[in-house]
C-alpha cells in the first residue's frame, strides 16, 4: 500500500529527530520521502559503508548491530541512518530486519536539500540530533 502525502508527515511528526518541526518543513521531508520494505533478514544499512538514506521504522523491527554486538532493537516511530546522511561518513553500525520491515526512507541528496531549504527544520534536526547522541554517550547500553 502507497502512503499518502498525509501519512507520511504523520509518521514523520511522530518520530522523535522531528520534534518541533513546523507544518512547512514536515511537508518538505515528506514529499520525497519513499516506503521501502525489507524482508525478515534483509540488511538495510551495512557498518563501514557510506550511508545513502535515513529511515523511520513504520512496522516491523530492526536489530542494530556495532561490532558484531546487538546495541539496541528498533521499532515503528524510531529511526537510524542520520549520521552518516549528516556528516557523509561510513554507518557505525549495521541494520537489519528481524521480522518484515516498513520504513520511510529519504535519501541523503534529498534529506540534505530539504535541511538547505528549511533552515528551521535543520535546527530542529540538530538538537535532536544532540539530545540522541547524549542520551548514547550516557547509556551503559550503547
Amino acid at each position: 500500500m502507497t502512503l499518502t502525502q498525509d501519512r507520511r508527515e504523520e509518521l514523520l511528526a511522530s518520530c522523535p529527530l522531528f520534534q518541533g518541526i513546523d507544518e512547512a518543513g514536515l511537508t518538505a521531508l515528506a514529499g520525497r520521502a519513499i516506503q521501502v520494505d525489507f524482508p525478515v533478514g534483509h540488511v538495510i544499512a551495512r557498518q563501514g559503508e557510506i550511508g545513502t538514506g535515513f529511515f523511520v521504522v513504520i512496522s516491523g523491527r530492526v536489530r542494530v548491530v556495532r561490532d558484531g554486538t546487538i546495541v539496541a532493537h528498533l521499532g515503528p516511530g524510531e529511526f537510524f541512518g542520520e549520521l552518516s546522511v549528516l556528516d557523509r561518513q561510513p554507518r557505525n553500525a549495521m541494520v537489519a530486519a528481524d521480522e518484515a520491515t516498513s520504513c520511510l526512507a529519504l535519501a541523503s541528496w534529498d534529506f540534505e536539500q530539504v535541511l538547505l531549504e528549511q533552515p528551521a527544520l535543520t535546527l530542529a534536526i540538530l538538537r535532536g540530533v544532540a539530545v540522541r547522541l547524549r542520551q548514547v554517550t550516557e547509556s551503559v547500553r550503547h
